[in-house]
């Protein structure tokens, strides 16, 4: 690569939702913009993340200086842990993004082995002939930053996610006077967050999302309960106060939930009236309608909190006729089935359920069509790239790009992957970087570029255990025993104990199910599966591929 141009790498985040993953490289320096991971859709069966293939940083690892974090959401930081055991580079970020990381990186042992360096809005930092500016950004995670990069080359623009919310939580609103000042000196690059790029208008405030919660507190006469993001801590911090001036007291739910909580008040980023956070503890000893349970799990993930209330299976708390369920969080695309059911599960018990569809008890933390507009018109690029969404994001962000006055030439459609080229007078895309997909499935790393590779490799190494469970469909009871069917897991003269054991397992999980999750297949299937993983682990220490097979009669 000669020293007039540059090279913009999307490891992840182009043309999909999470994995955000971005190489900025001039000169033998890269630096690389978060490292995060994305949540399994439904359907990857003993998946628990999916994180980007970061091949090309390892081919490249001689030229890494640094990684750069914009904000402590889990599609920008979640894959650092895995970043980091292969390549020990520093990273840079917020007091409370890496707050939030150093969770992560704790939980897989290399919190004592990781240069963490804090850094603030408007601070500068040097790599070679990278010179980076920290801008202060509005997101719905507090410590949010953008970055501007500045090359011989000229100056980029990445935004991280953001939106320009005029009177946050926080009172920090974005820092427009360093965009402009970049955008009169001459921006030659804008990467800009295309989350809602199909969403008119501007994305309300956050302390819009006060008045409507509000609406339950005054209303409700039983306990409420809150599901959000455990990184969301404008939100947290609206719940808490609100539970005090209505007198009730919250009980955290979850172990993120809990443990950011922790952090963020630990840092000061979030300020806990007295006596208003209780401990699960204390639960029996506060009157329904003075408790507020603030859990995870909003988007139905099958073992949260959340979707142990809605099934009546969390061993504290019950959901009965007149509480309140407010499900305070974007549905991310591909959730929309679970979360719908656990709204399903929640009406059974009498609950009302209060969400986005016809409440404003949550807003977006990214910038809507007008906002988007009018960072491009602060910064007035020579060239334009769409980052963070699907392809249609990205493509419904050009269209506004072209609004303003930005000819459709220089704008670039890139997914992940794509190299892109920048000199002063062009951008293009210039070949293709190895770029895929890791399934993590509690510590155990398979690569994802082809799904066979994964079955084949996990098939070869444990086997595979099929179990066929009949339900009948009306009384929700178990029909005869679970048949199980093991194939190059154990040895035959071993199998028939071993299987029979299995089965009592499932036997005996099924009987502790309420009726309501007799009904669902998918819970279900989750149950026996997550029932069998633990089963072989303790008593054999294998990971076969464990198929259920649910059928109704």
């Amino acid at each position: 690569m000669s020293d007039d141009q540059m090279q913009i790498i999307p490891l992840g985040g182009l043309g999909e939702f999470g994995m955000n993953t971005m190489a900025v490289r001039h000169n033998g320096h890269i630096v690389v913009i978060d490292a995060g991971l994305m949540f399994p859709r439904e359907g990857m069966l003993g998946v628990d993340l999916v994180v980007p293939d970061f091949t090309y940083l390892l081919e490249h690892k001689d030229e890494v200086r640094a990684v750069i974090l914009t904000h402590g959401h889990e599609d920008h930081v979640g894959a650092l842990p895995y970043l980091l055991k292969e390549l020990p580079v520093p990273v840079f970020g917020t007091p409370l993004t890496l707050g939030f990381a150093r969770g992560r990186l704790e939980e897989s042992g290399l919190l004592g082995e990781v240069d963490l360096n804090y850094i603030e809005p408007r601070d500068t930092l040097d790599f070679g002939d990278l010179h980076l500016e920290i801008l202060r950004m509005t997101h719905s995670i507090a410590d949010s930053i953008g970055v501007a990069i500045t090359t011989p080359v000229g100056t980029i623009i990445h935004t991280g996610d953001f939106k320009l919310d005029q009177s946050p939580p926080n009172r920090n609103v974005t820092d427009y006077a360093r965009i402009s000042y970049y955008g009169e000196k001459g921006v030659l690059a804008l990467l800009s967050d295309s989350t809602n790029s199909e969403r008119p208008g501007f994305t309300p405030s956050e302390t819009h999302v006060r008045r409507h919660i509000e609406q339950v507190f005054y209303s409700c006469r039983r306990k409420i309960i809150v599901a959000c993001f455990a990184s969301s801590i404008h939100r947290i911090q609206i719940l808490l106060e609100m539970a005090d001036e209505f007198g009730r007291r919250v009980i955290a739910v979850g172990r993120s939930m809990k443990e950011n909580i922790a952090i963020a008040s630990e840092l000061g980023y979030l300020r806990i009236p007295p006596g208003v956070l209780a401990d699960i503890s204390e639960s029996q000893d506060i009157p329904d309608d003075k408790l507020v349970i603030l859990s995870t799990g909003s988007q139905g993930e099958p073992m949260a909190a959340l979707t142990r209330l809605a099934f009546g299976k969390h061993k504290d708390f019950t959901v009965e006729e007149g509480d309140a369920v407010v499900i305070s969080a974007r549905v991310i695309p591909g959730n929309e089935g679970r979360v719908s059911r656990l709204v399903n599960h929640f009406c059974r018990h009498g609950a009302r359920v209060y969400d986005e569809s016809e409440w404003m008890i949550h807003v977006s933390g990214h910038a809507s069509q007008e906002e988007l507009k009018l960072m491009l018109n602060l910064t007035r690029p020579r060239f334009f790239i769409p980052v963070h969404g699907e392809f249609r994001q990205l493509y419904a962000h050009k269209l506004l790009a072209e609004e303003v006055g930005i000819p459709r030439e220089r704008i670039i459609l890139a997914e992940t992957g794509d190299i892109i080229v920048l000199t002063r007078e062009e951008a293009r895309i210039e070949g293709k970087a190895p770029v895929g997909r890791r399934l993590i499935d509690e510590g155990g790393i398979a690569e994802v570029d082809e799904i066979v590779v994964r079955d084949r490799q996990q098939l070869s190494l444990e086997g595979v255990v099929l179990a066929v469970v009949a339900i009948n469909k009306s009384t929700g009871r178990l029909e005869g025993a679970p048949e199980l069917v093991s194939r190059g897991h154990v040895q035959e003269e071993e199998a028939a104990a071993f299987m029979a054991e299995a089965r009592q397992v499932i036997i005996h999980a099924l009987e502790e199910c309420t009726d309501e999750e007799r009904t669902d297949s998918i819970v279900l299937s989750e149950l026996v599966r997550t029932e069998l993983k633990r089963f072989f682990r303790k008593r054999t220490g294998t990971r076969p591929m464990i198929v259920p097979v649910i059928y109704e009669i």
